[in-house]
């Protein structure tokens, strides 16, 4: 089997599987998707000011991408 062959059939199986994974939510199970445990940011405020606090360590706007001056003391 050739290389683009693979690469097809790959990326057609990621496709396939990708669509099966989508369903949609019934009212009875979105109580359970509600819970703080499934949340991303369970404490978004405090990480928001994080954040801005590291960024104002950093003296730079988008401090979190590159190393810049400040302190460094957390």
């Amino acid at each position: 089997m050739t290389t683009t062959a693979l690469t097809i059939r790959v990326a057609s199986a990621i496709c396939y599987l990708s669509l099966i994974a989508c369903t949609p939510v019934q009212p009875w199970e979105r109580g359970n998707l509600a819970k703080p445990q499934m949340a991303i940011d369970p404490y978004p405020l405090q990480s928001a000011l994080r954040a801005h606090n590291y960024g104002s360590r950093e003296a730079a706007a988008g401090g979190n991408a590159a190393q810049g001056g400040g302190c460094g003391c957390y």
